[in-house]
């Protein structure tokens, strides 16, 4: 139905930048965020950085000033600026969107979930 396909993680030195992206494809009307997640082993997923449908903007503390979130709806693409990179960015990086589904009276949340992509700095 929705697949969530994210590119351009990878090694990067502490100060470095990257560039994340994430194509979404099949039923993609209608969402009502799109964000990016990341998770270290043994810890919860936590949220980054989202944009809503009407471009607002979100970002974690430890993400203010430094990464940047964007999206282009002609390409259905959704992008994370990330600059000035340090060791504790280090972490599996998830994209996600979500919409409201079912009928009215029951209408719930529904996630999406791309595969990750590991992004890693060195110190």
């Amino acid at each position: 139905q929705v697949q969530l396909v994210e590119s351009g993680g990878g090694l990067v030195q502490a100060g470095g930048s990257l560039r994340l992206s994430c194509a979404a494809s099949g039923r993609t009307f209608n969402f009502e965020a799109f964000g990016w997640y990341r998770q270290t082993p043994g810890k919860q997923r936590e949220l980054v950085a989202s944009i809503s449908s009407d471009g607002s903007r979100n970002y974690a503390d430890s993400a203010k000033g430094r990464f940047s979130i964007s999206r282009d709806n002609a390409k259905n693409t959704v992008y994370l600026q990330m600059d000035s990179l340090k060791p504790e960015d280090t972490a599996v990086y998830y994209c996600n969107a979500w919409r409201y589904i079912g009928p009215v009276e029951r209408v719930v949340r529904h996630d999406y979930w791309g595969q990750g992509t590991q992004v890693t700095v060195s110190s």
